[in-house]
C-alpha cells in the first residue's frame, strides 16, 4: 500500500540556479550517493524549477506547484524579498518529464531530478533541500553530486494515537511535514479507541457527543479529517484510518447504546460504510488485538450463537468468524484489510488462513521474527511494528535501539522476505499528547525512517550514522520541528518554537 514510485525516479524536474563546507549527510541515506568538493553557490534570486520538455506531467500540476513553493522555503529559510510572487512564478519554467533515468545530479548550472511519479519528485526535493548548505555570512551552496535512490521497503508508516489524548489538528499536520523530511508515506490514524471517540460521525454523530473527551473542543471534524488527507496528500503520505474492533471499543457504546452487542450476529460495527467513503485510500486497518472473550462469555446470547454455528466454547473461532465478515465486508467496498496479529493468531488456532487475504501488523515483542517468519509462511504480508514502539519507557535520545533492527533477518526464502512490505513507528497515547509529542518521536523515528528506506549493508553502522542523524535534527530544529537531543552539543539555529 505504498505511495508508489516514491524513489528518486523524479519526473524530469530542473532546477536553474545562478552559478550553483559540504553537508555532512541526507537522511535517509540514498542507495548510490557520490560527490565532490566543487562547490557552486546558489542565488535565491535567480532560483527557479523547471520541468523538462517531453513530460506527461505539466505546468498547473497543484501538487508539484505546492512542492515547489515549499522546497523554496526550505532551501532558502532566510530568504523573503519577492519569496514566489506571482511575477516570479511567472518568471519561472515549470515543467516535468516522465522517463528520465532514476537520478538526481548536480553540476555547474544546474541540477536534474528524473522520476516516473510525482512522488518521486517529492522525495527529490527533500534529498535536494538537505544538500543546500549556507556559510558563515549566510550564503547557500550546494556540491556536485550523482545520486540515485529508492526506497527499500514501500510502506513506511507513522502510527498517532488520537483517543488516548486527542492531538490538535495543527500538531497532526506538523506531524505530516516531519514524517515527509524523513520520507515516511503512510500516516496510520488510530483515530479512535476505548478512552475516546474523537471522530465526528455524520451518520452517527451521537458517537463522538458521547463518546469524545468533549463533544465541541476535542473531536476531528469531517473537514479536520479532509483536511489531514489533503495535507498527507500533498506530501506523498497516505491516510490509513483504524478503527479497532471487537476490542477496544469502550468509547462507541457511550454514543450508540446498541452498537457493541451485536457482535455475535457477524455484522461490522455501524459507520463502516461511511469511513469507506470519507478515507479514500484502499487500506483500512481493522485492529482486531486484544480481545477479551469475558464479556461474550458472560453473554448468553452470544453463547446459544456460538452453539448454533457450531463453535462450543471456542471464543476464539467466534473472534476469527466476526473478523472474516468484516474483512468481507471491506472487500466488498474495495477496500485491503489491514490486522493486528493478533487476528492471524486466531486464524492460526482455529486453522482458518485459508484464502484469508489481510496483511498483518506484527506488534508485539519478544522473538518478532519468528512471528514475521510464521505469517510470511502462511503467504500472508507482514508490517512489523514491534522493535518500533516509540512511546515505551526508555531514554529518549536512545535511538540506536531502534536503527539496529534488520526486518529480514529471518530463516526463510526470498519469497517470504519479499512479502515483508514495511513497518512503521508507533507512538501510542498513554502519556503522550501535544506537549511532549514531538522530542518523544523526533528524530528517534527518522533512525526507523533509515532502516526502512535505506540499504541495510550500507547503514548498519551507529558511529557512521551518529553525525548524520546530529546533522538531520538541527534541520529538523530549522524547521519547526521540536525534536529532542542526541547528546551534548549545539545547533548552529536552535529551535526557536519556545
Amino acid at each position: 500500500m505504498p505511495v508508489r514510485g516514491d524513489g528518486l525516479r523524479f519526473c524530469g524536474l530542473i532546477i536553474f540556479y545562478a552559478g550553483l563546507n559540504a553537508v555532512k549527510g541526507v537522511w535517509p541515506l540514498p542507495h548510490a550517493l557520490t560527490s565532490s568538493v566543487e562547490q557552486y553557490p546558489l542565488n535565491p534570486q535567480t532560483f527557479a524549477f523547471d520541468y523538462g520538455k517531453h513530460s506527461a506531467t505539466q505546468q498547473g500540476c497543484s501538487l508539484l506547484d505546492a512542492a515547489f513553493r515549499r522546497y523554496f522555503s526550505l532551501i532558502f529559510p532566510d530568504y523573503t524579498a519577492g519569496r514566489w510572487t506571482e511575477e516570479f512564478l511567472k518568471s519561472s519554467k515549470i515543467y516535468c518529464s516522465v522517463g528520465f533515468p532514476d537520478n538526481l545530479s548536480v553540476s555547474a548550472g544546474q541540477a536534474s531530478l528524473n522520476a516516473a511519479t510525482v512522488w518521486g519528485i517529492l522525495r527529490g526535493l527533500e534529498t535536494f533541500s538537505q544538500l543546500v548548505y549556507q556559510d558563515d555570512l549566510g550564503s547557500y551552496f550546494v556540491n556536485e553530486t550523482f545520486i540515485e535512490d529508492f526506497p527499500r521497503f514501500q510502506f513506511r508508516g507513522v502510527l498517532l494515537d488520537t483517543s488516548r489524548h486527542y492531538l490538535p489538528v495543527h500538531a497532526i499536520l506538523k506531524t505530516l511535514d516531519a514524517m515527509s523530511y524523513s520520507k515516511f508515506n503512510v500516516f496510520h490514524w488510530h483515530i479512535v479507541d476505548d478512552p475516546s471517540f474523537p471522530y465526528q460521525s455524520r451518520s452517527f454523530p451521537e458517537l463522538s457527543k458521547k463518546g469524545a473527551f468533549h463533544p465541541a473542543t476535542h473531536v476531528y471534524t469531517q473537514s479536520d479529517v479532509r483536511r489531514v488527507i489533503s495535507y498527507a496528500r500533498m506530501r506523498g503520505i497516505r491516510v490509513l484510518p483504524e478503527f479497532d474492533s471487537p476490542g477496544h471499543t469502550g468509547s462507541w457504546g457511550k454514543g450508540q447504546s446498541d452498537l457493541l452487542t451485536p457482535c455475535y450476529k457477524g455484522g461490522a460495527p455501524s459507520g463502516t460504510f461511511e469511513v469507506t467513503s470519507v478515507f479514500p485510500d484502499s487500506y483500512i486497518h481493522l485492529g482486531g488485538d486484544e480481545v477479551d472473550f469475558s464479556c461474550w462469555r458472560s453473554n448468553p446470547h452470544v453463547r446459544a450463537f456460538m452453539q448454533k454455528m457450531g463453535f462450543g466454547g471456542d471464543f476464539p473461532k467466534l473472534e476469527a468468524f466476526y473478523i472474516e465478515n468484516i474483512v468481507n465486508i471491506t472487500s466488498a467496498n474495495n477496500k485491503t484489510s489491514i490486522v493486528w496479529q493478533d487476528v492471524f493468531d486466531y486464524h492460526e488456532r482455529v486453522g482458518a488462513h485459508q484464502d484469508f487475504t489481510v496483511l498483518v501488523e506484527v506488534w508485539k515483542h519478544g522473538c518478532y521474527l519468528c512471528k514475521v517468519r510464521q505469517v510470511t509462511k502462511a503467504g500472508l504480508r507482514v508490517i512489523l511494528a514491534s522493535p518500533w514502539y516509540l512511546d515505551l519507557p526508555g531514554p529518549t535520545h536512545n535511538w540506536a535501539r531502534y536503527y539496529t533492527v534488520w526486518p529480514l533477518a529471518f530463516p526463510g526464502s526470498e519469497k517470504q522476505k519479499r512479502l515483508v512490505i514495511g513497518g512503521e513507528v508507533c507512538m501510542w497515547g498513554e502519556y503522550v499528547d501535544a506537549t511532549n509529542l514531538f522530542p518523544k518521536l523526533w528524530p528517534r523515528a527518522s533512525a526507523a525512517a533509515e532502516r526502512l528506506w535505506s540499504d541495510e549493508k550500507q547503514t548498519s553502522s551507529v558511529e557512521k550514522a551518529f553525525p548524520r542523524l546530529e546533522d538531520f535534527r538541527c534541520k529538523l530544529l530549522r524547521r519547526g520541528i521540536q525534536a529532542g537531543p542526541l547528546n551534548v552539543g549545539h545547533c548552529k539555529h536552535e529551535y526557536q518554537g519556545v
